[in-house]
């Protein structure tokens, strides 16, 4: 039967309204970096519309576990600094297994062994200065000074994933652990926020020395700022920046897409254009960093973390206050 023009335009926008897909995503990258990820794959999937909401990793987590307490879990994909925090999702059933994902060429440590999260990148976390105001440093140690005191950023492990992440490091590590973090106590340093406000009261002056992460520093030394990084010879933690997919999404196929195109060569391209380390090893890292076989790496057991954390958070807790 031949439909009236009227309707078959009316029948024609109504397929093409539901030919689109919304993939909602919760992510802890910089805005202007989430934009570009969203972007970049939207260009490849036109039909599907990337929502994303962003906060620090901790932030975030406070806002699934309202949802989850609500049975109202909004994301269907989740791209967040640490695998601490998607370790525990993991186990209490939240992540959505996906043995197919192309993880061919990726070191089998990128990954969950269960394929629930996928690390997408490598970030460092170690020292960076001020090149105005502040002497490079080698070691960890040499932060706790005396004439460092109030005079060095860091972020708080409640907030941000990175630094969650940075702190079991730490713990796990001979010479570090908590008595790094008493040191800096006893200077007047008070862990806060996440790794854009410790840069920026880095390349202010309002500090001399941050504990932040190497992509952010070194975009802003080229950007200009008075700012450098340091890979200390007693170890840097790192986090891969893991993507999963939430166990009742609606939206499975496209999240699968998702993930797929961040493990993609054009994924991987895109994470050094964006000056950060890709994991895949065909893809050169970015001009400015050395090669992760140069960089002593404090690595940890992540499933012991997960159960740990509780008590970790804690004495951070007991140790600076809520």
């Amino acid at each position: 039967m031949r439909l009236p023009p009227l309707a078959l335009i009316a029948l024609l926008s109504g397929t093409a309204a539901h030919a689109e897909t919304v993939l909602t995503l919760y992510t802890s990258q910089s805005p202007e970096v989430a934009q570009q990820t969203v972007d970049a794959f939207q260009a490849i999937h036109p039909d599907i519309k990337v929502e994303w909401t962003r906060n620090g990793t901790s932030a975030l987590m406070n806002v699934i576990r309202t949802e989850i307490e609500a049975g109202a879990l909004q994301p269907d994909v989740l791209l967040v600094a640490d695998v601490i925090n998607l370790g525990q999702l993991k186990a209490e059933g939240h992540l959505m297994a996906y043995p197919e994902a192309p993880v061919a060429g990726y070191d089998a440590s990128t990954y969950d062994r269960d394929m629930t999260f996928f690390g997408t990148k490598a970030l460092t976390t170690g020292i960076a200065y001020n090149t105005q105001t502040a002497k490079p440093v080698s070691s960890w140690k040499e932060l706790l000074v005396e004439e460092n005191r109030g005079q060095i950023a860091v972020p708080s492990p409640l907030y941000s994933g990175a630094a969650l992440n940075h702190l079991h490091a730490f713990l796990a590590a001979d010479g570090l652990g908590w008595e790094f973090y008493e040191g800096i106590k006893t200077l007047d340093i008070l862990p806060e926020g996440g790794n854009g406000p410790a840069l920026k009261a880095l390349a202010s002056g309002m500090a001399k020395y941050a504990v932040i992460v190497d992509a952010d520093t070194l975009r802003a030394k080229a950007a200009g700022s008075p700012v450098d990084f340091i890979f200390p010879k007693d170890g840097v933690s790192f986090i891969t920046e893991p993507v999963a997919i939430v166990k009742d999404t609606d939206q499975p196929e496209a999240a699968k897409l998702f993930v797929d195109f961040l493990l993609s060569e054009a994924g991987q391209k895109l994470v050094a254009e964006q000056g950060n380390l890709p994991l895949l090893p065909s893809v050169p890292a970015p001009a400015g960093f050395p090669a992760l076989s140069d960089v002593k790496l404090l690595g940890y057991d992540a499933d012991l973390a997960v159960k740990a954390d509780p008590e970790v958070r804690a004495k951070f807790t007991e140790i600076f206050g809520g």
